[in-house]
């Protein structure tokens, strides 16, 4: 089965305005199946794939007819953990691979060298919301998320995508969790696609669970998403915010998928009520006036959406773009800048410890309402960020201390976190249980490289900054053009090696020695 060159794909995106298709739901309601067209599993839309191909085939080609530039899988709930409320959890690959292979071969056959078509892997949210304290709906942690994910993309790539559409995410931490299995299906199959990474937004502008479109951004790009936007639950109307964000403050390609308008209910059945000719006016000012680069229909939306839309947009090239990118770090509410105006950047640094007797005492009591009534009132005098270190000689349980203050923190305070360990498998549990994209404190050359090769890959993995420290085998650099030497060996590893990207990296040039009194380090900050 041919499979598109990946980079096709993104080429396409950057050169012009690239439309997706419309609803799936829409149509299959639309066609009245009955129950044996389901195979037995009443509906299980995803199920459809293997009962009723046909079905399927049709509104893929209805799509292409109307002018889309790629389908979407029929996958969207195909994860193991959303496949066995039908008892088909062992059939999580088959589901994927076959969705993935009728779209290929309908894409395949629309295809020309002049107008490509790619198929996108549709990877839904499996309906758990990790970063919240429901005892039921919270009850999964991030290794087994991601491992629901890794399946779902094994199979979506055997069956021949282009590209993984991970979509309506509602929990951001869930978002990482799927871009991380994800890429170890990459691993796996010796084979990596882009990631088109959409959250679906209220009419607020904001995730499910409270985080804003800034820390969308500032967390979706640290996790080196390749296109980032937002999809379902609203019209276009309630976009319009979000997207002129993404548009003017991201420098990613930007994609929207809104539903054909808020949904209402008449009469007890769900009804869009945006029109084909409305919704293509209101997407095609998206394209026009903030330049997004991929757009199309949800739920909702039907071919005739699309061909309007195509006809609105036609082969129009985007509206150049000139975000004003600024490095940021975030919490699971909001993103902070790394470059503060008027700066300082203020860490606040008594959740520690290593340094603060209160804060021992009462990690030591288990009283994390007591940590938390410090964090907060580091905020409230100003913290941006709020460096966090559980280490303790009287307990060996770090790791778990660091998850449960976490998460304590991460729903308390809006200001992100610098996690402050030595310890590998605590900040494994410290990033795994936190939804935002954090710092990590720190990595240094004192043994070599063994601290980058322990540290970078936990910190490429979840999306996250990093502080590095100007030490080598010979101990603390001291002249300038010592720390200059280590720092750009340090910043060669780590970007050249390891893919972080150089605003991942927060040098520290230890300039705090001079504070001793000493007379050798009386000039040290010089």
């Amino acid at each position: 089965m041919p499979i598109s060159d990946p980079h096709r794909y993104l080429a396409l995106v950057r050169s012009r305005t690239v439309l997706k298709d419309g609803a799936m739901g829409t149509q299959i309601q639309a066609a009245e199946l009955d129950d044996a067209a389901y195979g037995g599993y009443p509906g299980n839309v995803d199920h459809l794939s293997l009962s009723s191909p046909e079905t399927i085939r049709d509104i893929h080609r209805a799509y292409l007819d109307a002018g889309a530039d790629y389908l979407i899988t029929n996958s969207f709930q195909s994860t193991r953990i959303r496949l066995e409320e039908w008892g088909l959890g062992d059939q999580t690959f088959e589901h994927n691979r076959v969705a993935a292979e009728l779209a290929r071969r309908i894409a395949d056959e629309f295809a020309t060298d002049l107008w490509p078509r790619f198929v996108a892997g549709s990877m839904g949210p499996t309906g758990m919301l990790p970063s919240g304290n429901d005892p039921t709906l919270s009850a999964i942690t991030y290794p087994q998320l991601v491992e629901q994910f890794r399946e779902q993309a094994t199979g979506l790539l055997a069956g021949g995508v282009d590209l993984l559409q991970i979509e309506t995410m509602q929990d951001i931490l869930e978002t990482r969790a799927a871009i991380t299995g994800a890429r170890r299906a990459f691993e796996e199959a010796g084979r990596a696609v882009p990631l088109q990474v959409s959250v679906a937004l209220d009419v607020t502008g904001r995730m499910l669970l409270g985080t804003d479109i800034g820390a969308v951004a500032a967390i979706l790009r640290g996790m080196k998403a390749d296109i980032i936007g937002t999809n379902c639950s609203v019209g276009p109307e309630h976009l319009r915010e979000p997207v002129r964000y993404l548009c003017q403050e991201c420098d990613l390609p930007v994609v929207v998928v809104p539903n054909a308008g808020l949904p209402l209910n008449v009469d007890g059945e769900t009804v869009y009520p945006l029109g084909p000719s409305e919704m293509a006016e209101q997407m095609a000012a998206f394209v026009r006036d903030w330049g997004a680069n991929v757009v199309g229909g949800c739920c909702g939306t039907t071919p005739e959406h699309i061909r309007q839309l195509r006809d609105a947009i036609g082969g129009k090239t985007a509206r150049k773009r000139h975000p004003v990118f600024r490095p940021a770090i975030a919490s699971a509410m909001t993103a902070i800048d790394l470059h503060q105006e008027p700066r300082p950047m203020i860490v606040g640094e008594r959740v520690n410890t290593q340094g603060s007797r209160k804060i021992k005492e009462l990690v030591l009591a288990d009283d994390y309402d007591g940590v938390l009534a410090v964090a907060r009132d580091q905020v409230e005098y100003g913290a941006h960020c709020l460096d966090v270190c559980l280490a303790l000689t009287e307990r060996a349980d770090e790791a778990d201390q660091l998850a449960i203050v976490t998460k304590k923190l991460a729903m308390g305070v809006e200001v992100p976190l610098m996690f402050d360990t030595l310890e590998t498998d605590a900040l494994k549990r410290g990033l795994e249980t936190y939804p935002g994209r954090a710092i990590v404190n720190s990595i240094n050359m004192e043994n070599g490289r063994k601290r980058i090769e322990e540290y970078v890959p936990i910190i490429v993995e979840h999306g996250a900054a990093v502080v590095a420290l100007t030490i080598d085998e010979a101990g603390m650099a001291k002249t300038r053009d010592e720390k200059l030497r280590v720092a750009r060996v340090i910043h060669d590893i780590c970007t050249q090696e390891y893919g972080l990207a150089p605003d991942d990296l927060i040098f520290d040039a230890l300039t705090f020695t001079l504070a001793t009194g000493d007379a050798e380090w009386i000039e040290a900050a010089v």
